[in-house]
């Protein structure tokens, strides 16, 4: 049995190319990360059929930077879906150092039908796979 609004684990990978003028992580990163992240969560929990059927458009992303990170630095992802309401979903993906929390992510995504690339309702058997 799925617990409620599973967390998903996502490691984060500090490459050279990701660090900026000030030695620490590019703010703009974090983004591709949270987006890595999620489209992580969405394969692992969904089968093949929805990922055929289904995509998912990022609608809206809120940063709040609280930490920086540096190249040597062991980091992890964390996504948890909050809840689901007709096309969208929101998600929650937190970035730590150890016990240091670093970034915190808010995201909406509308879910997309992969044949017409339009809006499509998110089925309670979608949502549950997100929230548990």
């Amino acid at each position: 049995m799925t617990s409620p609004n599973p967390t998903f684990r996502y490691p984060v990978v500090i490459m050279p190319q990701d660090i900026d003028h000030m030695g620490h992580v590019n703010n703009a990163v974090y983004l591709h990360w949270v987006q890595e992240a999620i489209v992580a969560y969405w394969r692992r929990r969904s089968s093949a059929q929805a990922h055929s059927e289904l995509l998912w458009v990022a609608l809206k992303h809120e940063i709040i930077y609280r930490l920086p990170l540096f190249i040597d630095d062991v980091a992890e992802a964390f996504v948890t879906a909050n809840n689901t309401r007709a096309s969208r979903a929101s998600f929650t993906t937190l970035f730590r150092r150890g016990d240091d929390l670093i970034v915190e992510a808010r995201s909406t995504w509308c879910c997309v039908d992969a044949e017409t690339r339009r809006p499509r309702r998110i089925s309670p058997e979608i949502a549950q796979l997100f929230l548990g």
